[in-house]
């Protein structure tokens, strides 16, 4: 019989979706894992933009010993970095997790809780110096892992996949892991070689910086 694993995804105000989404896609599929959105409240929690609405099942009370934690990011992580209630929880339920991870700036989170002091850790290029603050040390490593502090990071966005696979092998085995990939048919071919700020332009950022004011 396969042991259960239990996952929650605390989401919040103005989360960016696929830091939630990407992994919540891949583990939802491991055998006996069951992935739970929780929140301060139940209830549906809006996107950076307001477009899309993810919904919570349960409260942070609901789930006191979950065996992974993945923390999405977006722009909601600044206020999500002195919602105690969070934090508390965070602290609380890292003493007994498999392992405690974060997407994009959701690492600024665990950061706040005081879970990466002194460790490496990544999140959104953009954030390197909020990170820094919280007593982690930043990297553009694309998945940072501390497994013996039971901690993985990963980067902006898209990486969360990457991790939520990395996870798999932790959780079952690299087979599991491989046929997750297999599942969702994760084969990036991307038209345009500019993922990471080392592959970008004058052009480009200045495009994304344009974007990025319309959006707030």
């Amino acid at each position: 019989m396969t042991k259960p694993i239990d996952i929650v995804i605390p989401i919040f105000d103005r989360l960016t979706a696929l830091d939630a989404v990407g992994p919540y896609e891949t583990l939802q599929r491991l055998p006996g894992a069951t992935v739970t959105f929780i929140g301060g409240k139940t209830g549906e929690y809006r996107t950076e933009n307001g477009f899309l609405g993810i919904t919570s099942d349960a409260t942070y009370a609901d789930k006191p010993t979950p065996d992974v934690v993945v923390v999405p990011g977006g722009v909601g992580t600044r206020e999500a970095m002195h919602d105690d209630e969070l934090l508390d929880w965070l602290r609380s339920v890292h003493d007994t997790t498999k392992f405690t991870t974060s997407v994009c700036t959701g690492s600024l989170v665990l950061g706040a809780a005081g879970l990466l002091d002194g460790l490496t850790a990544t999140t959104h290029w953009g954030a390197y110096d909020v990170l820094e603050r919280t007593g982690a040390t930043p990297t553009g490593t694309r998945v940072v892992e501390h497994l013996e502090q039971r901690i993985i990071t990963a980067a902006g966005v898209s990486s969360g996949i990457d991790m939520a696979l990395r996870l798999s092998a932790l959780l079952v085995d690299d087979v599991a892991a491989k046929a997750m990939q297999l599942m969702i048919e994760y084969d990036p071919q991307p038209p345009f070689d500019v993922g990471s700020i080392e592959k970008s332009n004058d052009e480009v950022m200045a495009r994304l910086i344009e974007y990025s004011q319309d959006k707030d």
